[in-house]
């Protein structure tokens, strides 16, 4: 990465608040915080009111410091492609330096508040999950493999084990599965987007699995872990940490996304040519023959939500029950 790439465009004025703000991915941050919030809710140890937002608040400054050394590091990338190239560092709204600089100052805010608020293994996992985001999946497998979503999807995982951390200050086997949804949900939510962006990642020179394996081969994958997805979906139906709601909530929205997913195997997806499939910016603008693909990357961020949020429903029942009978001790 070179500093001179990413200041070739140069801000006169300074940098608005609302350009840090993007830095700090606000979309992805949405999710993030609300998996983590989830997976405090929903550990099995009542966590003080106050000192929960707290938590919650702290993983959302690391999430958003991830966000913006990200997008320091990959400004260079976000240059060359057509749905990232209007990002502050990409645009010369901010500076490399002071996306950098706002990215630490942030991870150490965070780490720290984490660590009063809960626990100190709290705060050593969020540290990790930062580092790993923001070194070994940004500035390593992004750039050199094909599996840089399977392996790096590990660190959009971590949030609900944070909260659960948070909450507990141990790991059981139930955030191992609150992990394991989200690490098998981010391969077939990427690669869908994958399918139909191909363009713009092979411009940018990242070898995301259409570019490098072709659209076959992503569907086929996809397939795959949709599969493996829809299963581990019903696991906290079997520990007990899904009720009734949840049962019926992972069912229907499984066998949907399954669907959808065969779909997309049966379709010609991300086949219509790398140029034409980066030739919009927009997110969920697609050529006719991409449509199978979009439709899954579209739901499949209201199966992740859905989910989540049927555990939310079911756990923050006793939560509230815990606040109001029980003090908040």
């Amino acid at each position: 990465m070179s500093d001179v790439s990413l200041t070739s465009v140069t801000n006169h004025g300074l940098a608005e608040p609302r350009d840090f703000i993007q830095l700090m991915k606000p979309r992805v941050m949405s999710l993030v915080v609300f998996t983590a919030f989830v997976g405090l809710v929903a550990a099995p140890e009542a966590i003080n009111p106050v000192l929960a937002l707290v938590s919650v608040f702290a993983i959302a400054l690391g999430a958003g410091a991830a966000g913006a050394l990200n997008m320091w590091f990959d400004a260079d990338i976000d240059a060359k492609m057509r749905r990232t190239q209007l990002r502050p560092v990409p645009s010369g709204r901010v500076r490399a330096r002071s996306a950098l600089g706002f990215g630490l100052i942030m991870a150490v805010i965070a780490v720290v508040t984490l660590g009063a608020a809960a626990n100190y293994f709290a705060a050593a996992f969020l540290a990790f999950t930062i580092f790993f985001y923001a070194v070994v999946y940004t500035m390593i497998l992004k750039r050199h493999t094909p599996h840089n979503i399977v392996i790096g999807g590990a660190a959009g995982a971590f949030p609900p084990m944070i909260g659960w951390i948070a909450a507990t200050g141990t790991v059981d086997v139930n955030a191992a599965i609150l992990f394991g949804i989200i690490f098998l949900w981010t391969p077939p939510h990427f690669w869908a987007l994958a399918l139909y962006k191909a363009g713009d990642y092979e411009k940018a020179g990242v070898p995301m699995l259409p570019v490098v394996a072709g659209a076959k081969v992503t569907r086929r994958q996809i397939m795959a872990y949709s599969i493996a997805l829809a299963a581990i979906a019903q696991l906290p139906i079997i520990t007990g940490l899904g009720g009734l709601l949840y049962a019926l909530v992972a069912g229907a929205l499984s066998l949907a996304f399954l669907g959808l997913a065969l779909r997309v195997l049966r379709s010609r997806a991300g086949e219509g040519g790398m140029e034409v499939a980066a030739s919009s910016a927009d997110l969920y603008e697609v050529r006719k023959g991409d449509k199978a693909a979009r439709d899954l990357f579209g739901f499949s961020i209201l199966f992740l939500f859905a989910l989540f949020a049927a555990l939310l429903a079911e756990h923050g029942l006793g939560l509230y029950h815990a606040v109001i009978f029980g003090g908040f001790s």
